[in-house]
This record gives structure tokens, C-alpha cells and sequence, in this order.
């Protein structure tokens, strides 16, 4: 009979995800993580298996808790154009509140990881395919009640979205200036208007 784990399994992901996003996956020792994690390195092994498979598990629980997150509290919730408007909003200070710099742990993993394992490229595009979608159903959405110009097409603006989020991202990591990162969304969202 297998004993019953004797920790928090969401806890200890979650300190996962704090050590991966603020080392990097390669700078990551099994020791750093079961450090952080609170556990011994056998308890890490027995319950997630080697580095990598708790890597899948934490980036698993980053985009859970970041980007799936963030659209169901504001897509329908809000107007199609605010709803485009608090996302980025809510990036831009969530960049300028990370005093670690550590960025998007999506995008660090687009970077870092995706370019040498099939897997995790897999997992990257298809986060990013859809944030596309999501882009894409809100600017339709305010095509069709009037509040979003269709001078642009909605695939474009969706594709244009999603290259400003990933430009966001990578520039909070190296100049996290609200001025820089808001001239940045801005002409983007002027386009919703036709700008």
C-alpha cells in the first residue's frame, strides 16, 4: 500500500514554479527544487518524476493561473475593447511589480527550452495559438457591436496582439519602464479605433 504524500501538492508546484521562472530550467538543480519545494529530492522523483516532467507540471500550472486565468476574468465579463485593454493593462503592471525581472515563464520557456525539445515547442504554440484566438474573438466581438473599427482585419489585429504581448513580456525583463511599455500597447490599441 503506497503512503499518503505528506505535503501540499498545489504548495509545492507552486514553489516549482517560482524557482523555474526565477533560475531558468537549465540553471535548475533537482536540489534548488527540492529546496524550495520543501521536500527531499526522492520525494520530488517518487511524486513528479525527474526535472523535466515537474517542469511540464509547473508550466502546466503557470499558464492555469496566468494566462487561462486572466481571459476567463475578462473576456465576457468586460466590452470587447476593455477587455483587450485590461490584458494589457494588468501586463503592464504585473512587469513593473516584478522587482525579480523575471518576466513571462512562457515566454523565458520559448526561449530556453522550446527551441531543443518538441514537447515543450508544442506546448508554447499552442498557448500562443490561443492567445491568438482570444485576441481574435474579442476584436470580432467589437467589429460586430460597432465599439472596434473593421478598417484592420480582426486576424491581423489578433496576430499584431499577440506580438505585442510577446514584445511586452520580453522588454519588462530588461527595462520595466511604464512609459516604454505603455508607448509600446498604445498605438496597437489606438488601432481598435481606427488610428
Amino acid at each position: 500500500m503506497a503512503r499518503p504524500r505528506e505535503f501540499d501538492e498545489t504548495a509545492v508546484i507552486e514553489a516549482a514554479v517560482q524557482c523555474f521562472w526565477t533560475r531558468g530550467y537549465e540553471a535548475t538543480t533537482v536540489r534548488d527544487l527540492a529546496e524550495s519545494m520543501g521536500i527531499t529530492s526522492a520525494s520530488l522523483y517518487n511524486a513528479f518524476g525527474d526535472k523535466r516532467a515537474l517542469y511540464r507540471r509547473a508550466m502546466d500550472h503557470y499558464i492555469a493561473h496566468s494566462f487561462t486565468d486572466r481571459v476567463k476574468r475578462f473576456e465576457g465579463r468586460l466590452p470587447p475593447k476593455e477587455t483587450i485593454r485590461a490584458f494589457f493593462s494588468e501586463i503592464i503592471e504585473r512587469s513593473l511589480n516584478d522587482l525579480d525581472r523575471k518576466g513571462c515563464m512562457l515566454v523565458n520557456s520559448a526561449l530556453e527550452v522550446a527551441p531543443h525539445d518538441a514537447e515543450f515547442q508544442r506546448v508554447v504554440a499552442d498557448v500562443l495559438v490561443q492567445m491568438e484566438a482570444f485576441f481574435h474573438r474579442s476584436v470580432v466581438a467589437g467589429q460586430r457591436d460597432g465599439s472596434i473599427t473593421r478598417s484592420q482585419p480582426a486576424e491581423d489585429l489578433a496576430r499584431l496582439f499577440m506580438g505585442v504581448f510577446l514584445a511586452l513580456r520580453v522588454l519588462a525583463r530588461t527595462r520595466p519602464d511604464r512609459p516604454l511599455l505603455e508607448g509600446l500597447v498604445r498605438p496597437a490599441l489606438g488601432l481598435l479605433d481606427g488610428g
